[in-house]
């Protein structure tokens, strides 16, 4: 991967073009009711939640797991924490699923057929110096998860999380191997993965050091906005070192306590208040007389759904194949025990909240509970011997599957649906108006291939780094990084191709990188720039285009314009 890494706050490194330099121009809830402190006590009918011996509730480790579990920056494009691919409103599920950028190729390795995966979004695959990777089926755009994230509220009751049960209850050291907390701790296992996959979270090659010194670096929550009371109030007492001192007694930041504390605050998103829950206790008006119906349906031994859906927690907690897929398409279980009844089997996950979970099933293949009741009153899509055997023909009416997914519906818990305490959260970095912003079109070279600018990362001072990147023009040809004060939305005709930057006496141009990659289309490069860390910068913005000699053409081509918002 050919880059530059140029510190624009140094002044050897800065552009010998006219005007003036880049420096120049960038001259919750109420604690002591919402959080247990010990096991914890829950609405009637709801077990304990089970806490590891060795890693007891408190109210300052569960806020500090909050923090955690809302910083961006502990991923190293500052673009991706747990609560990106868990959004309280979204049953704590990933609702950009939907979207068409979040779609994993499957098996066969080909977008748009039957096996493709509606996953979550990750990091751009990048390396420890800022710069990025071109990857297969992705590029140098965000990799995609080959699973659906699963939900976290409730997690703690999860014996052994994720799909396929790979988060053991015996939670090791990430970095000597060393069990630290022998059952109860499969939330501590859980949340030490994501920080350090290049998928979800990470550079490639990154080490637990690195994540701790970066950690120790940051002000906590520096990306967020709009952050609930109580949190903003408990990370205002100081660094991330003070806020472990506050949790744990010491100041040492380590990988085993990063993933203790979210796991703590994962403890605290317990959902036990919907109307099916006020109907268990006795509330005959809290569901209609349809929801009810389709609660008679879901527990009638026609249909046997409670088999796997029954209880408080609506679940079973085991893992079963019902057909969704192929067994070859994900093997489930199996990649965790290497047992062969286990293959393709995934865990039944809970009915609470499902309605705001969509799209369904590991691989996000049905859109609506519709979709899903369907595919059950079908008996599923596929079968192998180690099928369940409640997974046959219902044959429902369609009223009859109406009624249930009305009583499915009336799982959701008010407070997750409206992010309310203790389900309350900040708003990320990506979900803010400091996103890059995407203007005009760009301007094809050979093979009409238009090349994109790509640009994910937050402009912050408080974070110093930001990669902008190129893909998708002619491999071997040089290109160059305008960069100005001044966007123009309009555009404007300069040799051949479209100009959307605003020719001010700040306009300058970075020093010319060439395309890595063969040919039309396939040419990319990436360019780390360090900001500077000045205050007066906040607020201020940048307009940036990449242009290309496209050697195909012997012409210019050229990107979309992108705006930068300093915060």
């Amino acid at each position: 991967m050919q880059h530059a890494h140029i510190d624009i706050a140094d002044p050897s490194q800065r552009p010998r073009t006219p005007g003036r330099t880049l420096v120049g121009l960038l001259a919750s809830i109420v604690v002591a009711t919402s959080i247990a402190t010990t096991t914890g006590r829950t609405q009637q009918g709801f077990p304990p939640v089970p806490v590891p011996p060795g890693n007891p509730i408190t109210v300052e480790k569960t806020l500090l797991g909050k923090a955690l579990f809302f910083e961006e920056q502990l991923s190293s494009t500052g673009t991706v924490s747990c609560a990106t691919c868990h959004r309280m409103e979204a049953g704590s599920s990933d609702a950009r699923s939907f979207g068409a950028k979040s779609v994993h190729p499957g098996i066969d390795g080909l977008f748009q057929t039957r096996d493709d995966v509606r996953g979550s979004r990750g990091v751009p695959a990048n390396n420890a110096d800022g710069s990025y990777r071109d990857v297969r089926f992705f590029g140098l755009s965000e990799q995609v998860t080959s699973r659906r994230a699963m939900p976290v509220v409730n997690a703690a009751f999860v014996p052994e999380a994720f799909w396929d049960g790979r988060a053991t209850n015996d939670f090791r050291d990430p970095q000597t191997n060393v069990v630290l907390l022998p059952n109860r701790a499969s939330l501590e296992s859980q949340a030490a993965i994501p920080i350090v996959n290049d998928v979800e979270m990470a550079h490639f090659g990154v080490t637990w050091n690195e994540v701790v010194t970066r950690l120790g670096s940051v002000v906590p929550l520096a990306l967020a906005r709009d952050v609930p009371t109580a949190l903003a109030q408990h990370v205002a007492k100081g660094d991330y070192k003070e806020l472990f001192r506050l949790a744990f007694g010491t100041s040492d930041i380590t990988p085993a306590r990063i993933a203790m504390a979210i796991a703590t605050y994962e403890r605290s998103l317990v959902s036990d208040q919907s109307r099916v829950d006020d109907f268990e206790r006795g509330n005959r008006a809290a569901l209609t007389a349809e929801e009810q119906r389709g609660r008679q349906i879901f527990g009638a031994p026609q249909t046997r759904c409670i088999e796997c859906h029954g209880g408080p927690l609506a679940t079973d907690n085991r893992f079963h194949y019902t057909g969704v897929s192929p067994q070859a398409e994900d093997l489930g279980r199996f990649l965790v025990t290497q047992q062969g009844p286990d293959r393709g089997r995934m865990r039944t996950p809970s009915m609470r909240n499902v309605a705001l979970r969509a799209p369904y099933f590991h691989n996000g293949s049905a859109r609506t509970l519709e979709d899903v009741v369907a595919f059950y009153n079908r008996g599923g899509d596929f079968n192998a011997p180690n099928k369940d055997g409640r997974i046959r023909p219902l044959n429902l009416s369609a009223a009859d599957q109406r009624a249930v997914v009305a009583f499915l519906r009336a799982f959701t818990d008010p407070r997750v649906a409206a992010a309310s305490a203790p389900f309350d959260r900040p708003r990320l970095f990506t979900e803010s108006s400091d996103v890059p912003f995407f203007i005009g079109s760009g301007t094809a070279g050979s093979g009409q291939h238009v090349p994109a600018f790509v640009a994910y990362e937050p402009a912050s001072i408080d974070r110093s780094r930001l990669t902008l990147a190129l893909q998708g023009g002619h491999g071997g040809s040089p290109a160059l990084l305008l960069i100005d004060a001044f966007g123009d939305a309009q555009g404007k005709a300069i040799a051949g191709m479209t100009l959307h930057l605003g020719l001010s006496p700040a306009f300058f141009a970075l020093d010319a990188l060439v395309l890595q990659g063969t040919g039309p289309g396939q040419g990319y490069a990436s360019m780390p720039l360090r900001l500077p860390s000045d205050p007066s910068l906040r607020g201020k913005e940048i307009y940036a285009q990449w242009v290309s000699q496209d050697f195909g053409v012997q012409a210019l081509s050229a990107t979309e314009a992108v705006r930068l918002r300093i915060f």
